[in-house]
């Protein structure tokens, strides 16, 4: 292990500029911008319903339907089992690939592999012009997402490396907050190019396209600061093959003579990364039952699973619910999601300090409670109702205020709850990331079933609500427990 690696401020701050670097992807691609342009190329016209109850006409929009080997499917059904997949490739990679980095100890690499990854994808979304390529959209749409949520992996990972438990809750939260203040910033500026600069419907179309490409050189230039500063980190292993060709593009093109020719090296690389694979896969199993013999980490991770399929998933689909369900004015939208991330800011800061006054369970009940009461409000949101708009914007609020805070307060209380000075932290983490996956997998196919079966996403948000409510009950068994430094779990 390096030296001086703990509460170093200058590797705090690298590792926290990477969600100043990345978020842009979660606000941007995820959560305002490209849902919205989305849902506007996959709509087809728009008509006006009469609604008797008010007295009302309202608009209604008619959606393309995607066709995918002779059925039809709603678009959103389509873009949520998008998501369902990008995850479910994130969950199969990140264990072999976490095993793979703490064998030959470069995590850096890998986080940066994945950052790329993603930085380019969402550069590749500019090529999405109408439905005439929309699976070109998804596809970028898809590995966009493998490049964000694998970089977490070994992101998060490096927080119980570079940082004592008595400062993991405030850098957790630290993080957060660069990432939500770094993306406001870049969308304001989106903003101004499609909603001020651009004259008609095309122009705000094109914009839209350069604002990805925006998102993507963000992410890719303010990365380089954490990549920089952040060491390696990774004990590495004696056996190795070789030449790690499969690695190193440069090998490739080397015969490699003196280690019998290029075929046996690659006959030696394929034969190392089936054993790794087999290795982190098993690895993996044997954390999950070492966690889940320590009482309190296996209600922690349960409740974090359950809550995760809720939190995450209404994440992810929020924009297209309120383009979708109450056909909401893009301007109007991309305004209350900025808001919500300036809460969020807000929520994240709330939510570290109420920690050592309280404790981490009880503020992770408290946000469980608010993301309830937020779901079965979002149940009872109708088009028809007049004041539909504003009944969304305190649903919105709500989710602000808790999503950034539950967000960290998870990391920072696994993160605490976990052995010190354990050299598995990356296999810990990747166990960690692979439930919030799964989670996800379990989450957006729920959500994309029921619009496809009910043909609207209110039903949908209210599946979500059981979720909180079993992951409520599990994280009260958490026992509290008083840290060294007198903070509490």
């Amino acid at each position: 292990m390096e030296t001086n690696i703990k509460n170093n401020p200058k590797i705090m701050k690298a590792w926290a500029l990477y969600d100043w670097a990345n978020s842009v992807y979660s606000l941007v691609i995820t959560s305002t911008i490209f849902p919205i342009y989305y849902s506007i190329l996959t709509t087809a016209s728009e008509k006006k319903e009469y609604v008797q109850e008010t007295g009302q006409w309202i608009t209604v929009p008619v959606r393309h339907l995607i066709k995918i080997f002779g059925k039809e499917y709603q678009p959103d059904a389509i873009y949520g089992y998008s998501l369902t997949i990008s995850f479910l490739i994130v969950v199969l990679l990140s264990p072999i690939l976490s095993s793979l980095a703490d064998t030959i100890g470069n995590k850096k690499s890998f986080l940066q592999f994945f950052c790329y990854l993603g930085a380019t994808s969402c550069m590749g979304l500019a090529m999405f012009t109408g439905m005439q390529n929309v699976f070109l959209g998804l596809l970028f749409s898809i590995t966009a997402s493998v490049g964000f949520w694998g970089s977490l992996v070994f992101y998060n990972s490096f927080l119980p490396d570079i940082a004592t438990p008595d400062k993991q809750d405030a850098l957790s939260a630290k993080g957060y907050v660069y990432g939500y203040i770094g993306s406001v910033i870049l969308v304001i500026i989106c903003l101004v190019l499609i909603q001020v600069l651009a004259k008609d419907a095309e122009q705000a179309k094109m914009y839209t396209r350069i604002s990805f490409l925006l998102t993507g050189a963000w992410w890719f230039g303010f990365s380089q600061y954490t990549f920089k500063h952040l060491p390696q980190f990774g004990n590495v292993k004696d056996q190795l093959p070789k030449d790690l060709v499969l690695l190193n593009y440069k090998n490739i093109f080397q015969k490699h003579e003196e280690q019998g020719g290029f075929w046996e090296v690659l006959k030696d690389n394929i034969a190392f990364y089936i054993d790794i694979t087999k290795q982190s896969f098993r690895e993996l199993f044997k954390v999950g039952n070492k966690l889940f013999r320590d009482r309190n980490l296996k209600f922690f991770l349960s409740s974090f699973f359950f809550y995760s399929v809720g939190m995450q998933t209404i994440f992810l689909m929020a924009t297209l619910f309120g383009k979708s369900e109450i056909n909401m004015a893009q301007e109007k939208l991309i305004m209350t999601l900025l808001i919500i991330q300036i809460v969020a800011i807000i929520g994240a800061v709330i939510f570290s300090r109420l920690s050592r006054r309280i404790g981490n369970k009880n503020v992770i009940s408290i946000a469980i409670i608010l993301w309830i009461v937020a779901c079965l409000s979002a149940y009872y949101l109708k088009p028809e109702n007049p004041n539909v708009e504003y009944q969304f914007y305190g649903i919105a609020g709500i989710i602000g205020l808790v999503m950034g805070g539950l967000q960290a307060m998870s990391r920072s209380t696994y993160s605490k709850l976990l052995p010190e000075d354990g050299m598995d932290n990356t296999t810990y983490f990747s166990f960690y990331d692979v439930l919030e996956k799964i989670a996800i997998i379990l989450g957006t196919f729920i959500f994309a079933t029921m619009i496809e079966k009910y043909h609207n996403m209110r039903y949908s948000a209210l599946s979500m609500s059981l979720f909180f409510f079993v992951g409520l009950v599990l994280i009260r068994f958490l026992k509290v427990k008083v840290m060294k430094d007198k903070d509490v779990i």
